[in-house]
């Protein structure tokens, strides 16, 4: 009952903020049909923990993009969500990979946050190099500089289920206990990836804070909808040109587009194609 679920809470007397994540068939949604290398899928699983427990702070509509890039063996980690907490992601990576550390299988390279709004007359990006042993301390150095707050993230990821928690010190934690960041950042590091993906959120906050003043929010569903939009896809094509999208026709007998995100494809036959382009396009105004 308690999958699928982000919940804030804050620790009271410590001034103390925080929240935990715990994902089961919405995960398993995200990765439906796609192949990807275990290392691949615990790093894109706890990417998409950390991004949701960055996203909940978005209030109004907008979405959020996190892009790791680099030259390693696993290329490209991109997870997006917007306000309803609606979860997109995908990674790029060879097709067979050994258990190494982060550095290694992302190498070289730098994280994106994009954010974009109605509001904007672009979107708000922020680049920072990857710097961290694991997809936590990356995050950690990431938020450290944006929220200018120290932060802490324990993630677990399988191919089954994602997890995160997220500690933040607020400003007054110092002067409410001086030793409470400390104990609580000790306290937390004992959660194994087990409890994390199988206890809920209250289980968990009570097995690992029993001392402490644990103010749990109303939890927030997170959601997996991504449909169809072949709006989107019939603009792209005509944007390419008749010319252009027959040839790949003739080539490959059919023209598919692949929405990586969204893990969906879309497929055009020869009909189709003619249809596309034979129908008067829209009029603007």
């Amino acid at each position: 009952m308690s999958q699928d679920q982000l919940q804030r809470f804050l620790l009271e007397d410590l001034d103390i903020r925080g929240a935990v994540v715990r994902l089961g068939p919405v995960w398993q949604q995200v990765m439906a049909e796609r192949e990807y290398p275990f290392p691949a899928t615990e790093l894109l699983g706890e990417m998409c923990a950390t991004a949701l427990l960055i996203s909940e702070s978005l209030k109004q509509p907008g979405r959020i993009t996190f892009q790791l890039k680099g030259d390693g063996p696993i290329s490209l980690l991109v997870v997006d969500c917007d306000e309803r907490l609606n979860l997109r992601a995908m990674a790029q990576t060879e097709p067979r990979i050994e258990p190494a550390p982060a550095p290694q299988l992302l190498g070289d390279g730098q994280l994106l946050l994009s954010l974009d709004m109605p509001t904007m007359r672009q979107p708000w990006q922020s680049v920072v190099p990857m710097q961290g042993e694991r997809i936590a301390s990356m995050f950690e150095h990431y938020l450290g500089l944006s929220d200018q707050l120290p932060s802490r993230l324990f993630l677990a990821a399988t191919r089954t289920g994602v997890a995160g928690l997220l500690l933040q010190k607020l400003p007054e934690a110092d002067a409410r206990d001086p030793d409470g960041w400390n104990r609580v950042e000790q306290l937390a590091s004992t959660v194994t990836p087990q409890e994390q993906i199988e206890l809920p959120a209250q289980n968990l906050l009570t097995r690992l804070f029993p001392e402490e003043t644990v103010r749990v929010f109303e939890p927030r569903r997170v959601i997996h909808d991504a449909p169809e939009d072949w709006t989107k896809v019939r603009n792209m094509l005509r944007s390419l040109g008749r010319e252009q999208v027959e040839s790949v026709l003739s080539e490959q007998g059919e023209v598919v587009i692949r929405d990586d995100l969204a893990n969906r494809e879309y497929r055009l036959d020869a009909a189709a194609v003619a249809a596309l382009f034979d129908e008067s396009p829209p009029t603007l105004h």
